[in-house]
């Protein structure tokens, strides 16, 4: 148990050093636009925005002069009026990471993704290839926090997934994590038996799904702002109590290693999911 308890005093006080990064944990807004059949050429691709007339948060300023300025200048110019481009223009309100290029690519298609708080809730889509061809989608809205959409280049045509389809994808990229992170956790701790591992996959099955249904509802009707993040962080106490009372009943184990296990549990993957979730995330979307 000592060396249990050093593991958790040295997680403890991870977090308290990350603070400022813990305080901005928990899923965040991601929109993956992938590029069937995209162009061999260079070419651009933004999400636009409505107009609100706040202040704009600009793209990195040393990024643009370094693009093809032709090309650049062909998305702006086919950046219809009331709207405008998040990265090429900049953002109105809360900022948005992603790139006017690529940031995967596997044969014929092409992955973009976007996100962070900026990432529109209605948007649409923006093309310009180095030879002059220009595409702006239709207006599309998103209904879950990640989402991903599909942009045939060959038929312009874009396709969105099924809400349900959202959903799972969602899910997936958070309870991954998890488990991978927690089940890693639950070997380190000597607790890896048949029973135990039940325990582990029902608990989170459900404590993922709860917090799944409750921040999704919270962005459906008011957006991530301040709200969802006051949410999140409760949810997460929530979860953590729960889990301890259901492990101290369920593991095979004395209630103070259930108890040290499950503190550590959500810790790291608290702090780890930070790192991984993305990543997690774009994989899903790439394969689905």
């Amino acid at each position: 148990m000592n060396r249990m308890k050093r593991l958790l005093f040295a997680l403890l006080a991870c977090f308290l050093l990350t603070t400022s990064v813990f305080a901005d944990m928990g899923p965040k807004a991601q929109l993956i636009v992938r590029v069937k059949n995209a162009p061999d050429e260079i070419y651009y691709l933004d999400l636009l925005e409505q107009d609100t007339g706040r202040d704009l948060h600009n793209y990195e300023e040393d990024v643009l002069p370094t693009l093809h300025q032709p090309t650049l200048s062909a998305l702006l110019d086919a950046i219809p009026k009331g709207w405008h481009g998040c990265l090429s223009e900049g953002v109105r309100g809360a900022p948005i990471f992603g790139d006017l290029t690529a940031r995967e690519r596997d044969g014929s298609t092409a992955l973009h993704p976007f996100s962070y708080h900026g990432v529109p809730t209605t948007y649409r889509i923006a093309i310009a290839t180095e030879s002059g061809e220009v595409f702006v989608s239709n207006a599309y809205t998103r209904e879950v926090l990640q989402s991903s959409v599909t942009l045939d280049w060959a038929t312009k045509s874009v396709k969105t997934p099924a809400l349900w389809a959202g959903y799972v994808l969602q899910f997936a990229s958070t309870l991954v994590p998890t488990l991978l992170v927690e089940g890693l956790l639950l070997a380190l701790f000597r607790l890896w038996n048949k029973r135990n591992l039940c325990s582990f996959l029902l608990v989170n099955l459900f404590t993922q799904g709860i917090l799944a249904v409750v921040l999704t509802l919270s962005i459906m009707e008011n957006g991530v702002n301040f709200l969802y993040l006051f949410l999140l962080v409760p949810a997460e106490l929530v979860i953590l109590l729960f889990e301890r009372g259901a492990y101290r009943v369920y593991l095979d184990c004395t209630p103070k290693k259930a108890t040290a296990y499950a503190v550590t549990a959500n810790l790291t993957s608290a702090i780890l999911g930070y790192f991984i979730m993305e990543p997690v995330w774009r994989f899903v979307v790439s394969i689905s």
